[in-house]
């Protein structure tokens, strides 16, 4: 493991062959290319530098490419000059992989270690690396053979000591294998002071002690100084090396020893063997650890942002061509397939989060970029390919859509370009997150054709003969690229990860050609059926799999290389290939600049990435199954608008856009703008969107037919289209009979709503243009509540406060408003009493005219309830009079279609409506008088006697004692108060009418009482009647109009003698109920209820005695409750 060679770097290998003595000039300045530290300093001479020796023109060759045993193994006799250059010229030149292998990112953007750590640049391990340096931190640097060593001192901090950290680095081939230092660090990449002594040897080669292999250097001692040489070594370091000292000396002296089998000893400072493995140190067991760790977190932490940055060092070493990109992204997958949560989830049939499903989906890309590398070794990709199938084979695994299986054949391989895939990989019902990497297996980079595209940018070989049918190259001989097209540019991504970006330009422009021309064919070709199609007014979907939103991001990648060239960045590591698959070099200069010829006069790479773009949203494609498919659809088509919407349009990229515009809106099944539309098509309101603000200022009429071509939305028409969209005459046996469950349906419909209020608002003054948006936006949008939005949308538009009103788009809002209300006028909306109130604000802003509409119309857009509490009291309010400056014949007409609706919604709703009615009739007494016999008409039957005492009230409040005393009368037959209910909240009204009964005179509240008699048995409700009656003035609320004598009434007769025998009949009835589950809790409350009911008993003439018998018989009858008959003796003797 690599672990170990940390802690204790190995022997390569065994040496044994003597040395030749003899001295060594030192050797020359290097060169290498810098990476975020200072220039070179070592020799600033160079202006005056001897051109270089060929020996260490050779020796730097041979130190790159070479094991040092295979140089041992080829010449029997080296020089010791030639040894010291060759050892010299090992250690790595270039600081941009140490750069690397010490933090997350080699330039730009923020910088985060591994253990969290942001923001501050200063903390990660390359910048303190080189701050150690430059502060002169690094001493006893040593070179002994291929192995470097030194003392780093870390200066003392606020809280920590200095630290003096011992180091030392094992190379190769101008690479660092293995790294110690005794700082302890648990990082996966390399600490600061392993940083700062590779730096030193790097800036500073002329001041490093350098050795041969420690292994000559014993050689050239006799036994005596072999001797001296151990026995001192041992007292230096008697404490660690005595027992093993000791047990090799045991091991050496006996003859039959392991030891003794093996020719030669090893030496840990000789180099590389033939068969290591060369290649830069990587800690996996900390990269295993880490990734473990940010998985455990959960998405917390910044866990997430964490394993993106791990991801990107992958593709950072892919671009440096580092063999590590592919080992490190294995120790990543493995952590990934061995978390727990993938079998909870699965248990629980659960899905996984959406940041954690984008990090299986770029898993899964990348393992694409590796299989695809165009230089692999031979023996990697069946490699590769045994443990994507041993991942794929998980039950575990991630699904490739995140919920189902698509149960489509392997597209990805396209083409036949080899030996055929294994039927398990493409039969199986499930496509998992590694499924096109396994397909990607079968695919290579022999095709003669392929091979001219990516390595010339003039095609020389251009043959009539071998384009006959017109696949290699279009009318102008420019190279096309069939290719099922995620393939083709997913060979683009993996040029582009492998650091290949002239090759990956070069096949993108034959792609973007190659979609030029299909893109023509398919309108030529529409064009020809066109009749047909509009006749049958349905279409066959063409694409199974749309190009935004598949999981490998095709017109990403077209747009992200073209773009990139087109700002001439420079994107990693760059070969010069003067044959592709020959063995590559890296160049001096990595910065490609394009040659003209891979464009025509006057475009531009940047004009390519946006019509590249433009046509991959434009695609017409199927909404995918399942929510994490559907949703990345949406997420990718906004990642790529907002790419296009960075971009300056200029006036060739206008052109562009409405060529491109054009185009979509003719090119019939093929484009999600044509004029047919597959029903289950994914909607195009984003993107029209886009190119709706994008064309209006040059283009108005072309932008508002995108815009309303693209409002759209069959998926929710009711009527389902008359031919079985499910079933594509030409894909049947593809695609299952299905209508697929919209899970991103919300965000689409709100999409759609934001396309239209874009229009909306570019439309205002342009009446012609509003009343097609308001046609589309009535026939398209069938969600209320977006609706809704859209009518405030306007209505705001149209009364901006610096400028007038715009009538028309005001009539706009009103009519979407009316939709909104005809909508939800049988449906629950939570928001209903808003979309009212806010209708009649419009409509008050619109005028006179749109009031009176909509209360003569009222029964299709409001309840009753609302017409009269709402829309009419509304209407009728001194505000709205005041705001629209009506004449007295204008407020007349008004009051009598308010007067109207009030009777109308009255009688069909009596009981909710009949009180706002009579308000609204107040002004005109045959309409009040007609809405009082309808109230008079449903009390018997539909109201009950709460709404009655309201509107008995109201009466007694307009001065209708009389009818308010009917009304009370015809509430108290409704009413039903048991004896336990004394605090019913209709008890006030009781109270009420019987005040009002004896106001009115002896022969109402005669009527009355006997009403409440039988409708009320609560004691203490009666009691307090039967005092107010008896008393002329105080407790009575008394009208102010006529009023009985103040002579009192008497108690011995009618209509008081009936009440005061309910009231003592009732006490009695209470007493025995109170009884019968009383708890000695509620005692002291029993006594106190009897000293009320005493009160009243006192009021008949014989009172005292009736109370008396009744105190005795409960002393009778409840004599086992002593304690509470105690207390009643005590108080009542």
């Amino acid at each position: 493991m690599m672990a170990e060679r940390v802690q204790q770097p190995p022997a390569k290998r065994l040496c044994c062959r003597p040395g030749y003595g003899a001295t060594c000039r030192q050797g020359q300045r290097t060169a290498g290319a810098l990476c975020g530290g200072s220039p070179a300093t070592q020799g600033e001479s160079t202006r005056t530098q001897s051109p270089e020796s060929l020996l260490d023109i050779a020796a730097r060759r041979v130190a790159e490419k070479w094991p040092f045993q295979r140089v041992e193994e080829r010449f029997e006799r080296i020089p010791e000059p030639v040894q010291r250059r060759i050892v010299y010229w090992s250690f790595p030149r270039s600081e941009r992989e140490i750069c690397m292998y010490s933090s997350f990112n080699t330039g730009g953007g923020e910088e985060v270690g591994s253990g969290g750590e942001s923001g501050d640049e200063t903390r990660l391990p390359f910048r303190r690396g080189v701050v150690l340096l430059e502060s002169g931190c690094v001493d006893n640097v040593l070179q002994v053979g291929f192995h470097l060593s030194g003392t780093v001192r870390e200066p003392a901090t606020s809280s920590e000591p200095e630290l003096l950290c011992n180091v030392s680095v094992s190379f190769d081939r101008c690479k660092i294998t293995s790294v110690t230092c005794s700082c302890g660090n648990k990082d996966i990449f390399y600490c600061a002071h392993v940083v700062a002594l590779s730096l030193y040897r790097v800036r500073k080669p002329e001041q490093v002690k350098l050795r041969l292999p420690i292994s000559e250097t014993l050689f050239q001692m006799n036994r005596d100084q072999l001797q001296k040489f151990v026995q001192y070594l041992i007292t230096v370091h008697h404490t660690d090396v005595l027992p093993t000292a000791q047990k090799l000396a045991d091991e050496i002296l006996s003859q039959n020893s392991e030891i003794n089998q093996v020719h030669g000893a090893p030496d840990p400072t000789a180099g590389a063997s033939v068969d290591d493995e060369n290649c830069w140190h990587l800690d996996e067991e900390q990269v295993q650890e880490q990734v473990k760790l940010f998985l455990s977190q959960g998405g917390y932490h910044g866990s997430g942002k964490q394993l993106n940055l791990l991801f990107s060092k992958v593709r950072e070493m892919l671009r440096m061509r580092d063999s590590n990109g592919a080992r490190m992204l294995t120790l990543i997958t493995e952590q990934f397939m061995g978390d727990p949560r993938l079998a909870l989830w699965r248990q629980q049939g659960t899905t996984m989060t959406d940041k954690y499903r984008q990090l299986w989906d770029e898993l899964g890309a990348l393992w694409m970029c590796i299989v695809l590398n165009p230089h692999c070794k031979p023996e990697q990709k069946p490699a590769w390919l045994r443990q994507l199938r041993r991942w794929n084979g998980v039950d575990v695994c991630p699904l490739e859509d995140g919920n189902h299986g698509s149960e489509l054949i392997n597209l990805t391989n396209a083409l036949p370009q080899g030996p055929p895939g294994y039927p398990d990989a493409l039969t199986r019902p499930h496509r998992t997150v590694f499924t096109r990497a396994i397909e990607a297996c079968d695919l290579h980079w022999q095709d003669p054709h392929l091979q001219h595209i990516i390595t010339e940018d003039h095609y020389n070989h251009y043959c009539y003969h071998d384009n006959l049918n017109g696949s290699l190259f279009d009318s102008r001989g420019w190279p096309l690229w069939h290719e099922h097209v995620p393939t083709a540019c997913a060979r683009v991504d993996a040029l582009r990860s492998h650091g290949y970006p002239k090759e990956a330009l070069r096949l993108a422009i034959a792609i973007v050609n190659t979609l030029r021309r299909l893109q023509q064919k398919q309108l030529e070709l529409f064009r020809g059926h066109r009749k047909e199609l509009l006749h049958r007014g349905v279409t066959s979907i063409t694409n199974l799999e749309g190009w935004v939103g598949h999981p490998l991001d095709p017109i990403g990648t077209l747009f992200a290389t073209l773009m990139e060239t087109g700002r001439g960045s420079d994107d990693g590591a760059t070969a010069d290939f003067p044959g592709f698959l020959g063995p590559c070099r890296r160049p001096e200069n990595p910065v490609y600049t394009p040659p003209p010829a891979l464009l025509e006069d006057g475009e531009t790479f940047a004009a390519l990435a946006v019509e590249m773009a433009l046509m991959g949203l434009g695609q017409q494609r199927a909404m995918p199954d399942g929510l994490y498919a559907q949703e990345k659809v949406c997420r990718n088509e906004e990642q790529l608008l907002a790419k296009l919407q960075e971009v300056d349009l200029d006036e060739a990229l206008v052109k562009i856009l409405r060529k491109q515009a054009a185009l979509l809106l003719e090119a019939g099944p093929y484009s999600g703008l044509g004029e047919v539309l597959y029903r289950e098509s994914v909607p195009m309101h984003t993107f029209a969107k886009y190119l709706f603000t994008s064309l209006l200022p040059h283009d108005a009429e072309l932008a508002y037919s995108i815009a309303l071509r693209a409002m759209r939305l069959p998926v929710l028409e009711s009527t389902p289209p008359s031919t079985d969209l499910s079933r594509p005459q030409h894909i049947v046996s593809v695609v299952p009979n299905r209508y697929p469950r919209w899970f991103t349906l919300s965000h689409i419909e709100s999409q759609q709503c934001e396309l239209a209020s874009t229009m909306l608002t570019a439309a205002k003054g342009d009446a012609c243009k509003l009343h097609t948006v308001l046609e589309s936006i009535q026939k398209n949008i069938h969600s209320s509540s977006h609706i809704f939005k859209l009518a405030q949308d306007a209505f705001k538009i149209a009364t901006l406060m610096d400028s007038l009103p715009d009538l028309t788009l005001l009539k706009v809002s009103l009519e979407l408003g009316l939709q909104v209300m005809r909508l939800t006028l049988s449906t629950l909306n939570w928001r209903r009493r808003e979309m009212v109130r806010w209708l009649v604000t419009c409509a008050t802003e619109v005028g006179v005219f749109a009031l009176d509409n909509i209360m003569q119309n009222w029964f299709t857009l409001f309840t009753p309830t609302e017409a009269t509490s709402v829309v009419a009291t509304t209407i009728m309010s001194n505000s709205t009079i005041v705001r629209l400056h009506l004449d007295c014949n204008q407020q007349e007409k008004l009051s009598n279609s308010a007067r109207t609706l009030a009777l109308q919604c009255a009688m069909k709703d009596p009981q909710n409506c009949a009180l706002s009615a009579l308000t609204l009739c107040e002004k005109d007494h045959i309409a009040f008088e007609t809405a009082y016999r309808i109230v008079l008409d449903a009390a018997a039957t539909g109201m009950n006697y709460t709404q009655l005492f309201t509107i008995a009230r109201y009466m007694e409040h307009r001065g209708y004692p009389m009818r308010a005393y009917k009304l009370a009368t015809l509430a108290m037959t409704h009413l039903n108060l048991s004896y336990n209910q004394d605090t019913h909240p209709a008890i006030n009204d009781v109270l009420w009418a019987c005040a009002l009964s004896h106001s009115l005179g002896k022969n109402e509240l005669a009527a009355v009482i006997p009403l409440v008699v039988k409708s009320v048995k609560c004691a203490t409700v009666l009691s307090d009647i039967l005092r107010r009656c008896t008393l002329t003035t105080p407790g009575m609320v008394a009208l102010q109009s006529r009023r009985n004598s103040g002579k009192l009434m008497s108690l011995d007769k009618a209509p008081l003698r009936q009440l005061l025998d309910a009231t003592i009949g009732a006490y009695i009835n209470t007493t025995h109920s109170r009884l019968t589950h009383i708890s000695p809790r509620h005692y002291s409350e029993f006594i106190e209820f009897l000293s009320k009911a005493r009160e009243t008993f006192l009021m008949a003439h014989d009172g005292h005695i009736q109370f008396t018998q009744f105190i005795d018989n409960l002393k009778q009858i409840y004599k086992g409750k002593k304690k509470l008959m105690m207390l009643v003796r005590e108080r009542f003797g």
